[in-house]
């Protein structure tokens, strides 16, 4: 069965307070996107890779595929992201035909292991699907509309990782469905169109690099 991984790396790295895009910030003295794409090679040599990046940044992809240390001349189709992230994710199933597992990543947790994407490519051809997951170590509270705020039980709860993993099919047909504000990740899109989400055992490392704090972790868990 054929594999492919969508990573998306969308974003324009705001929240980093600076110009350049973070998927292209260097964590050990490599831009995070090619630790990210090296770990899915790792994976598997016979993945096909997708990656969704804005139109402006194809230029910035280019200089930068010669220096993967895993299949530099690995084919890798990149196409151009939309607006959210609904939209990037349906772009990167595009040029994706036939059946097969896919694997949707953030461009941006280069730390994943090759162990947690295996995982999730093993649920999906079981059960359709595989989300990775960590429980919340920290105590949850909800709030209200009117500000009051309640406990949670936190042994309940899981805290939502990528890669989440898919038959092709599944996915296409729940990425067909109007895009929602209440789509926060393809998990809840493909939950949305009927299907049940099944969980894996992720990893507390599989940080998403958001903000400079991110980044000075993950410096520190490579090292380590």
């Amino acid at each position: 069965m054929q594999h492919y991984a969508i990573l998306v790396a969308g974003g324009s790295g705001s929240r980093m307070g600076g110009t350049v895009p973070k998927q292209f910030l260097e964590l050990a003295g490599k831009p995070i996107l090619l630790h990210t794409v090296e770990k899915f090679l790792a994976y598997s040599p016979e993945i096909r890779l997708v990656l969704v990046l804005p139109e402006a940044d194809f230029g910035r992809w280019e200089r930068l595929a010669p220096q993967l240390s895993h299949a530099p001349n690995h084919p890798i189709t990149v196409v151009a992201g939309g607006a959210t992230r609904f939209q990037s994710v349906r772009n990167g199933l595009n040029p994706i035909e036939g059946d097969g597992l896919v694997a949707v990543h953030d461009a941006v947790r280069p730390l994943v292991s090759v162990e947690v994407i295996r995982r999730t490519f093993e649920s999906a051809a079981q059960f359709g699907n595989g989300v990775a997951a960590v429980a919340a170590k920290d105590s949850v509270r909800q709030l209200g509309p009117g500000g009051q705020n309640t406990a949670l039980d936190r042994a309940t709860l899981r805290l939502i990782q990528t890669p989440q993993t898919f038959r092709i099919g599944l996915l296409k047909k729940a990425f067909g469905q109007p895009e929602s504000l209440l789509f926060t990740d393809d998990a809840s899109v493909v939950e949305a169109a009927g299907f049940e989400v099944h969980l894996v055992e992720g990893s507390y490392e599989n940080l998403k690099i958001t903000t400079p704090e991110d980044l000075v972790v993950a410096e520190a868990l490579l090292q380590r």
